[in-house]
């Protein structure tokens, strides 16, 4: 079944799709997401809008994808098992497909311990793999994980969402080898498109992609890695400091630091692997992902060559 979305559009013609990632704020004023959302326009194809980022309070990810797609932005709703059960998913789910977000990351979520309520206690009744099942089997077959028929009665119709299913994965945790498959894993219950870790060791992803071809994946699900522009030296010591299974190399950490303008040496940076990766066979596009500074991915995107983007088709409206 297809979700008639904007981005499942672009991916599924193969024209190469951006996305980019929007964290909700922490409190009730959207002044600062507004005018992050509004710069934004016209330079991605959709937009992930995160879910309690880093186990920390903030908006919900729901009512900020309503937000963004004020903008003229077509959301990418991330949802957690580490805050819901399985009726709590659902729900969403099936509140997003109402309100016409075709756009889903299914994620397990970074462990709480992690953010500003360590002393909360996690859900996790499912992981992302079993979430990816849940949401497929809604979809494909119009039932709950209960096995309940998604109808109002029996007399009523199947009513099943749709959606366009997609998933993370990550390329660089430990053991390597296990990676390719795990991804296997996911695309078999119902990933379509994938999301990675932001890629800063390049020969790393390589060797994944070599995986991944080898089993054939690139072939059934769509793969946007990740890309992040840095600022300072310092922000790519805290990703290898604080973020599991970020491989930042050495190299890349001691250029930044000899650049005079290091701002500038970030994006160049970037430039340099967004294009490395677009020659990599099976890449099918580029998620942006950034520390506070979302009003660069234009620039980011303009001098990548990535301009105009594709325009709207009409099943995605």
């Amino acid at each position: 079944m297809q979700a008639g979305t904007h981005l499942e559009s672009i991916l599924s013609r193969g024209e190469f799709a951006l996305t980019a990632e929007l964290a909700p704020p922490r409190s009730l004023d959207f002044a600062a997401f507004d005018r992050k959302a509004e710069a934004l326009r016209g330079s991605v194809d959709a937009v992930n809008l995160t879910d309690n980022l880093s186990a920390r309070v903030r908006v919900s990810s729901l009512a900020a994808s309503l937000r963004v797609r004020g903008h003229g932005h077509e959301p990418v709703l991330q949802l957690t098992c580490r805050d819901r059960n399985r009726l709590a998913l659902q729900s969403d789910l099936l509140g997003a497909a109402s309100l016409g977000i075709g756009n889903v990351l299914c994620l397990t979520g970074d462990h709480q311990s992690l953010g500003d309520h360590p002393q909360a206690k996690g859900v996790f009744d499912l992981d992302s793999i079993n979430f990816l099942a849940m949401a497929r089997r809604m979809c494909e077959k119009g039932v709950l994980e209960s096995g309940v028929e998604i109808r109002n009665s029996s007399k009523s119709p199947l009513t099943p969402p749709r959606l366009f299913i997609g998933a993370a994965a990550n390329p660089f945790a430990e053991p390597l080898r296990f990676r390719a498959l795990r991804l296997a894993k996911k695309v078999s219950a119902g990933a379509r498109f994938i999301q990675t870790q932001p890629v800063l060791d390049v020969a790393v992803f390589r060797a994944w992609m070599r995986e991944v071809r080898n089993l054939g994946l690139h072939e059934k699900v769509h793969l946007l890695p990740s890309v992040i522009p840095m600022r300072r030296a310092e922000g790519f010591e805290f990703l290898a400091r604080n973020v599991a299974g970020v491989s930042v190399p050495a190299a890349l950490v001691q250029r930044m630091r000899r650049a005079r303008d290091q701002e500038a040496e970030g994006i160049t940076l970037c430039l340099e692997i967004i294009e490395q990766l677009r020659q990599e066979p099976g890449v099918h596009g580029i998620h942006i992902i950034t520390v506070n500074w979302e009003m660069i991915i234009p620039e980011v995107v303009k001098q990548a060559g990535l301009l105009p983007r594709p325009s709207r088709s009409p099943e995605a409206d």
